[in-house]
């Protein structure tokens, strides 16, 4: 396949396609909005599922350097009710097929894998048109263009390229993710170091949970979920740091300080991610030339696994694209049709599915007994 791959946006499964195609030997351009790789930083931990990020880094040949950036006991769980009951404590056996990273790392192994100039940072698309007979212009924020005949969107929630195909939109899913960090937790934070331990802390509760990592050294990085409005949200100064934090807390009533502190003790600003879903099993007609990877195709609030889908996106796309050289539209009807039930199927933990935050079964008891009955 000699024809040229344009791709728009450089996060993890556009970068993923972009290394498989290298692999198979075909021409790839990433055009990214950030003007370097270093410009932010990129996000939380990630666990790498085996049945689908895993794959992934095979198929774009990077196992190796995958299992270098590991970081090793993360998969440990413990699992609380909000007055601090530990309901399960499950070590990292090393058995687990969801290994940590840190979404930095795993963005950069994949930069590395590809030959300089592959990526043209500070390139915003910011508009899209058809020219008919599969091709395509993009066009970016500083006025200049792209012209291709094998367009993919991997350009996340907000993407350009979707109105190519389709005229969905992401709505706001009823729920929003207040994030707060605390540094050095083991000698400044030993309550919240001690509660979290060495791996993830959930702590759910209808309409309400924290979840918290612990990342590089002894950094935990906490998720406070809150199922309100957006005006409510919109109606908390968060310029006003200490105003945000214990309003925010305040939704915590009663529950153990070891979990609120998570939220009371943060050494950086809360930071509020209102978290929007494109409708469950979106899908379009075959358009030619163009298609949509990850969030751009199948937004979903953050679950755990939309890193993993957006990278097996891009490396599934890779591999039939080069599997079918002569017949590109007939790649991208595969790789459709494919993704379309693929990213509809419920998430699960541990192998059962996972309540909704709003539902009467999000409880610590409610997420043991899932788990317990689905080991059975």
């Amino acid at each position: 396949m000699h024809r040229p791959v344009t791709i728009i946006g450089a996060g993890l499964g556009g970068l993923t396609l972009a290394r498989v195609l290298h692999v198979h030997g075909i021409p790839v351009t990433v055009y990214e909005a950030e003007s370097s790789p270093t410009v932010r930083t990129q996000g939380g931990m990630l666990d790498i599922h085996d049945y689908n990020g895993q794959i992934a880094l095979k198929a774009a040949g990077l196992m190796d350097e995958f299992h270098a950036i590991v970081l090793e006991g993360r998969q440990a769980t413990r699992v609380l009710d909000p007055d601090g009951t530990v309901l399960l404590h499950k070590v990292d056996d090393g058995m687990g097929g969801r290994p940590e990273v840190q979404r930095g790392d795993l963005r950069q192994i994949l930069l590395d894998s590809l030959p300089a100039g592959t990526v043209r940072w500070g390139h915003k698309a910011s508009g899209t048109r058809a020219l008919g007979g599969g091709r395509h212009e993009v066009t970016f924020a500083d006025g200049g263009t792209a012209v291709t005949s094998l367009l993919v969107g991997a350009d996340g929630a907000w993407s350009r390229i979707r109105p190519l195909l389709t005229t969905a939109t992401p709505e706001y899913a009823g729920t929003s993710v207040v994030e707060t960090y605390l540094f050095h937790a083991d000698t400044r934070h030993p309550a919240a170091a001690k509660v979290v331990g060495g791996g993830l802390l959930i702590a759910p509760s209808p309409g309400k949970e924290i979840f918290a990592h612990r990342e590089n050294g002894d950094t935990l990085h906490t998720y406070v979920a809150l199922t309100r409005p957006q005006d409510w949200f919109a109606a908390i100064d968060f310029t006003d740091a200490a105003a945000a934090t214990a309003q925010i807390a305040r939704e915590f009533d009663g529950w153990a300080p070891e979990l609120t502190t998570l939220i009371t003790d943060g050494d950086t600003a809360p930071v509020l991610r209102p978290q929007y879903a494109l409708p469950t099993g979106h899908r379009w007609d075959r358009v030619p030339g163009v298609t949509l990877l990850g969030d751009a195709a199948h937004l979903a609030p953050p679950n755990g696994d939309g890193a993993n889908l957006a990278m097996y996106d891009g490396a599934e796309l890779g591999k039939a694209l080069a599997a079918r050289p002569d017949d590109i539209e007939a790649a991208l009807t595969e790789y459709e049709q494919a993704m379309f039930p693929r990213s509809a199927e419920a998430t699960t933990f541990e192998g059962g599915a996972v309540p909704g935050i709003d539902s009467e079964h999000n409880t610590a008891q409610g997420l043991i007994s899932m788990i317990t009955e689905k080991s059975q």
